[in-house]
């Protein structure tokens, strides 16, 4: 019963907040990502702070971040990871379903975002798209956050690395750093959350120019080194 009332009043509470932040996405927008990125990584901090002042989730962070820009690619298990680890990036460039990025509106503010646009088609012409973006991305000193697995997944679950990972990394040029973390056990997708302490454990950096097959068995064992 406990976890439930904190769950209804975490709802009440961030829901309740972000309803206008996310309507005035659009208009922060309009002054550029200067303005846009800031106020978005604002909205992600509220959501770690509620979580851990409502909801009792705190995090524990292991490894360390790079010294500077480099692809992350992460475990999904819940919402709190893409606010927990987009603000620790500071604003990176996180790569979204096109599904997402065609949100009238939201849409168009994601893009000022700076967001990388994957289409699970996957055409000659949406690849080239998302490679502009990411090289971008790089121009801008950004780190890149993916979730490789392309969906959310329950704890256990461990499906194989998408094909948008690779193009990515020989793109980029940049070193892999693998995110594990075990945020499913404390914020199911169905029912109450639960307190509780999330890790978030930042791998050993993993050099570019590797081949498709070694960077991938890499990664996929990096992001799931929590799994039981």
């Amino acid at each position: 019963m406990a976890d439930r009332l904190r769950s209804i009043a975490f709802a009440i509470f961030f829901y309740g907040l972000s309803v206008p932040i996310v309507l005035g996405t659009p208009v922060a927008a309009l002054f550029g990502a200067r303005v846009l990125r800031p106020y978005c990584i604002g909205w992600a901090r509220l959501g770690v702070w509620s979580a851990r002042h409502i909801l009792g989730i705190h995090v524990r962070v292991e490894g360390q971040l790079a010294a500077g820009p480099a692809l992350y690619p992460a475990k999904h298990q819940a919402m709190f990871e893409t606010m927990a680890v987009a603000a620790m990036l500071g604003a990176p460039a996180i790569v979204m379903k096109r599904e997402l990025a065609q949100i009238p509106l939201w849409g168009w503010a994601a893009q000022r975002y700076g967001v990388i646009v994957v289409d699970r088609a996957a055409n000659a012409k949406a690849l080239r798209q998302m490679m502009r973006e990411a090289k971008a991305a790089l121009g801008e000193g950004r780190s890149v956050l993916i979730f490789p697995e392309g969906t959310r997944v329950a704890p256990g679950e461990s499906p194989p690395i998408r094909s948008g990972f690779a193009g990515l990394y020989r793109a980029l040029g940049l070193p892999v750093v693998p995110v594990a973390l075990d945020s499913g056990r404390f914020w199911p997708r169905r029912g109450p959350k639960r307190p509780g302490t999330v890790t978030v454990r930042f791998g050993a950096p993993i050099a570019p120019g590797l081949e498709r097959a070694d960077v991938e068995a890499q990664v996929h064992r990096g992001i799931n080194a929590l799994e039981p």
